[in-house]
């Protein structure tokens, strides 16, 4: 909860800071108005770290890049059509926009930047009043026009004004909700969560790149569940991510089979878990987290209902990872994470053959060869897959992948597996069977290739006596 005595304190260091001093000093000097603005003013209440240094204020673009200039090792104008100037002071990063008075055209999200004149008045064009409160500098005075602390105390996330006309203005801001939901632990407020229902198909004039980007911020967070359940029950999701949804199966009273949607939720929750235990100080592993929630998303294509009241849903990780493809694809995700995230929902059910009896060597080698870059990646994603009630069932499983995970260390030490490989390389398969480059040289290479993942090292001798022995049987 807010103490506003410590969040108080923190403003003032806030303001302290000497990057904060030395922005303040000059615009004072030049008798402009200046303020720290949003974010900044907002975790410093809350006692959260920050590194932005976004201010506003009420001179104009080119007298912002006048007085900033001296001070600075670097600026960048890339912004100055919106108002914005950014500079490099004592090896920061700081952005100084002129108050906006933005109206917007109702069919794209392009606003028609109109300068402001007061603090006041750009504070309400921002999207939520917790981000619309300002620290004035050097005189280190809160503005809170729109009652920003009073919605911190209250863990409540409400727009400045009347959601309807906000989310008019700008669809994005409905993202951000859920954004901010999770990133901050709020709850948002019923007035706006049926705003959001109302307007979620004007998200339509919302780029999928800019979309994809408030995804991605989401699942950075570190509990996206509780953004995700907002984008669900207001049905703004189905607007850019429907498989999710359509992961809630009717459950008839013949037909019982685990809550897909909730178990998702969940794999997603212990995959983070799981990241953040193994990897605590990287940067939030995005691919896993989309792999994590759409792992099952091919379940309602392919179930189907069994005599006796059973559910199966045979193939649904091939028909997941196309599934999973065509989305990332319409949302613009680069090719790498698609190719990340697609592989990782293909692979998702592989380990449970072994946990149902021990694989053979070659099996695991099979496993290591399929998932190549994306073996760490499995082991956590097939580990959070297990959300059984049955603690003997959970535990068991748990034995299983700690067996196979031991077992690809061993074959690591002996076999080097990570880059498993024929011990015959092109040239030699064509000096050994006399043929030139072309398609025999390719069957006998996956020949060996086989012996290779079946058998582990033979020796180069007994390589060329088997792939002798497989050239001759072929006639």
């Amino acid at each position: 909860m807010l103490n506003m005595a410590e969040g108080l304190a923190r403003l003032e260091e806030l303001a302290a800071h000497p990057v904060v001093a030395t922005v303040a000093r000059v615009f004072a000097d030049a008798g402009r108005d200046l303020a720290i603005v949003g974010g900044p003013v907002r975790d410093a209440l809350l006692g959260r770290t920050t590194h932005d240094f976004d201010f506003t204020t009420d001179a104009r673009p080119d007298e912002i890049l006048a007085l900033i200039t001296p001070v600075s090792s670097a600026q960048w104008d890339i912004g100055r059509a919106y108002g914005t100037i950014g500079a490099r002071i004592r090896g920061e990063q700081v952005e100084i926009t002129t108050f906006r008075a933005d109206s917007y055209d109702g069919v794209t999200r392009k606003p028609t930047v109109e300068f402001g004149d007061t603090l006041e008045a750009d504070l309400s064009r921002r999207d939520f009043t917790v981000n619309a409160m300002a620290l004035r500098v050097p005189a280190r005075a809160l503005v809170d026009p729109t009652g920003g602390v009073e919605d911190l105390i209250a863990g409540r996330l409400r727009t400045p004004i009347d959601p309807a006309v906000s989310f008019g203005d700008d669809p994005l801001r409905m993202l951000r909700a859920a954004r901010f939901s999770s990133q901050l632990n709020f709850t948002v407020d019923p007035e706006t969560l049926d705003a959001i229902a109302e307007l979620r198909g004007s998200l339509e004039i919302i780029s999928p790149e800019r979309v994809q980007a408030e995804l991605v911020r989401l699942l950075q967070t570190d509990d996206p569940v509780r953004g995700i359940r907002v984008l669900v029950e207001t049905r703004l999701i189905e607007e850019f991510l429907p498989e999710v949804p359509a992961l809630r199966l009717e459950v008839d009273e013949h037909h019982h089979h685990k809550d897909v949607y909730e178990h998702s939720l969940t794999v997603l929750r212990q995959a983070i878990s799981l990241e953040k235990s193994r990897h605590p100080d990287a940067a939030p592993d995005v691919p896993l987290r989309l792999a994590a929630l759409l792992h099952d998303i091919g379940k309602p294509a392919t179930r189907r209902l069994e005599d006796g009241g059973g559910v199966t849903f045979h193939h649904h990780d091939i028909k997941g990872a196309r599934m999973a493809r065509k989305r990332l694809q319409a949302l613009r995700f680069d090719a790498a994470t698609t190719t990340v995230v697609t592989r990782l929902v293909e692979l998702h059910l592989r380990f449970f053959g072994y946990a149902e009896g021990a694989w053979t060597d070659a099996a695991v080698r099979r496993y290591v060869r399929d998932a190549g870059d994306e073996l760490e990646r499995l082991h956590i994603l097939t580990r959070a897959d297990v959300t059984t009630r049955n603690k003997r069932k959970a535990q068991r499983l748990a034995s299983a992948y700690d067996d196979i995970e031991n077992r690809i260390i061993a074959l690591r030490e002996q076999e080097e597996i990570d880059s498993i490989r024929p011990e015959l390389d092109g040239n030699r398969i064509q000096e050994v069977l006399g043929v030139k480059p072309g398609r025999e040289v390719g069957e006998a290479y996956r020949f060996l290739l086989d012996l290779r993942l079946d058998e582990g090292v033979v020796g180069v001798d007994e390589a060329e006596k088997r792939l002798r022995e497989w050239w001759a049987a072929r006639g």
